[in-house]
């Protein structure tokens, strides 16, 4: 044990930011806006996708919102992958398996914050169920946007 005050500090390494002017450049180019939209409309299929397996799972199908969630997401999340990877990063270069490893990380991570806001709206907030699914999934696309643009289907 060391004596107050003498503690080495352990620094690790911070990752990068774009510079401001790579942000700014990306920001200028036309196809990262075109890129953007084809990935809003991809989003919107699959938000319709994983709303009506949704809305089917707990209204016809009698099975928990939480579990309902998860059936959605997986059959979304497979729908975009599709569309993402053909259309909208036209990323058919890569390698399918490592992206479709990726997308899912990133699908994943998107998924927990969405299944967070929905057990918040619908716990705390006494929301309806469908709702606050559709709701969470808006919350949720700028995660799956930016993961999938840097890291997914990276060039």
């Amino acid at each position: 044990m060391s004596a107050p005050g003498s503690e080495v500090a352990h620094t690790e390494p911070v990752p990068q930011l774009p510079s401001a002017g790579r942000l700014r450049a990306a920001v200028r180019r036309p196809s990262n806006w075109m890129e953007l939209v084809r990935f809003g409309a991809v989003g919107a299929s699959g938000y319709v996708v994983n709303l009506g397996v949704f809305a089917a799972a707990v209204h016809a199908g009698g099975i928990d919102y939480r579990i309902a969630a998860v059936l959605a997401f997986l059959v979304a999340v497979a729908n975009n992958f599709f569309w993402n990877r053909h259309w909208t990063f036209d990323a058919r270069d890569g390698h399918a398996g490592f992206q479709a490893a990726r997308f899912f990380v990133v699908s994943v991570g998107a998924f927990l914050v969405s299944l967070a806001v929905l057990e918040l709206m619908v716990v705390v907030a006494d929301a309806p169920e469908v709702l606050a699914q559709a709701v969470a999934i808006v919350v949720a696309t700028p995660f799956n946007f930016v993961g999938n643009k840097l890291w997914s289907f990276r060039r």
